[in-house]
């Protein structure tokens, strides 16, 4: 019997995100859950190492690259209809949970309880470093659009730094403070930053 899970898998890098915007760059769901798996686990160990937190940063970055699955099944929903009103985002829940446990009974059953703990975690210190590296994705998609000169992700900009701001998590703050001005930065700049 063939198991198709990662296959599946495989498909999240045809699942485009942002699909209500103009974008001089398509980001699709395999390429930003790469990225939200490092910040969690940039998060994670910041959590650790400097405000001395036991978080397990493998455990948060392993959440982090599967927690968009679910959409290769729903595709991805923009967050202005997927966060509409409450009827709307308790059903949505509902749909994801199903997509994800689809998902786990397409592996052989001995994998099962190991990927169905990474796509249905329920550890709060897990699950909120996996949120505000998902927003801190998002905004940093915002900044390379608007560092292109598409002014149409100027609005999710200002919203998704206000949404950072919300978290009031001392290892986001950190971040944002030591990591994040690099990121509008030229190639060149980078550059002679690293050299400074």
């Amino acid at each position: 019997m063939s198991h198709p899970f990662f296959a599946y898998i495989a498909r999240m890098r045809y699942i485009v995100r942002w699909g209500l915007m103009r974008n001089t760059m398509q980001e699709n769901i395999q390429e930003h859950s790469h990225m939200v798996a490092v910040l969690a686990h940039a998060l994670a160990v910041i959590r650790r190492d400097k405000f001395g937190g036991t978080v397990d940063p493998g455990r948060v970055a392993a959440v982090a690259l599967y927690h968009d699955a679910p959409e290769i099944f729903t595709g991805d929903l923009p967050t202005p209809v997927k966060y509409a009103n409450p009827a709307i985002q308790t059903a949505y829940k509902a749909v994801e949970a199903d997509a994800a446990q689809r998902l786990v009974a397409m592996l052989p059953q001995e994998m099962r309880p190991a990927f169905a703990a990474l796509l249905e975690e329920s550890d709060p210190e897990v699950l909120v470093l996996v949120k505000a590296a998902d927003k801190l994705s998002a905004h940093l998609k915002c900044l390379e659009e608007l560092k292109a000169g598409n002014r149409e992700f100027q609005s999710a900009a200002q919203q998704t730094r206000a949404a950072l701001d919300a978290f009031h998590l001392p290892e986001l703050d950190y971040f944002l403070v030591e990591f994040l001005p690099a990121f509008p930065l030229t190639l060149d700049e980078l550059q002679a930053d690293a050299q400074a």
